[in-house]
């Protein structure tokens, strides 16, 4: 996979990692393209949907824009009107494709987000209110808003020790993947951390 650029949102993380995805003409996904460095040493593989343009030493031309994520969704085909297009740059040409790509996979990530466990509102309400409280106090003294934050991190860990153990004791890594929005790797990585158990036994 070449370097391209990704979204992530705070809450599910790399667990729903969004980018624009190209498809070419006959359907398929094209490879990385290869730019080697000016000294001749190293270079960088690229997969940024703006490189496949068709030009010499460029990626082959990109048909079709699309939201695509790491858990396997991909978003509606947004195609490319070449004889629109043209001798523009792609980069600009392709940009309201790129950003209905963006658009689609923010509405992925709100089903993402009601598809998980719902919480309560005292719940979501208290969340929201300490974090405008601390946002409040860090413009008063910003170490006491770090202490504060960091009270938040002891409680947290304080709280979700065994709400962690009777999950992992009640269901499968995969159902407790499924209500945290999360994969099962990075779920078996929340659930130790809370839990205090080893990933290596």
């Amino acid at each position: 996979m070449g370097e391209r650029e990704t979204w992530t949102t705070e809450e599910f993380g790399t667990s729903h990692t969004g980018t624009v995805g190209v498809l070419l003409a006959d359907g398929s996904v094209p490879d990385p393209v290869y730019f080697g460095a000016s000294s001749g040493a190293g270079g960088q593989s690229v997969s940024q949907w703006s490189v496949f343009d068709g030009r010499p030493f460029h990626g082959p031309r990109a048909a079709v824009l699309r939201a695509v994520c790491s858990c396997g969704w991909t978003g509606p085909e947004h195609p490319l009107d070449w004889d629109e297009i043209g001798d523009q740059e792609l980069a600009d040409a392709g940009e309201r494709a790129a950003g209905a790509c963006t658009q689609n996979w923010d509405e992925h990530t709100e089903e993402v987000a009601e598809a998980a466990v719902p919480l309560p509102e005292t719940i979501t309400v208290l969340l929201e209110r300490l974090e405008e409280e601390i946002e409040r106090l860090a413009k008063v003294s910003p170490v006491a808003a770090v202490r504060a934050a960091r009270r938040m991190e002891v409680s947290a860990a304080n709280v979700a020790y065994w709400p962690a153990r009777d999950a992992r004791s009640n269901e499968t890594i995969e159902q407790n993947a499924d209500a945290l929005g999360l994969d099962p790797d990075a779920t078996r990585k929340l659930m130790a951390r809370f839990g205090r158990w080893s990933l290596y036994r």
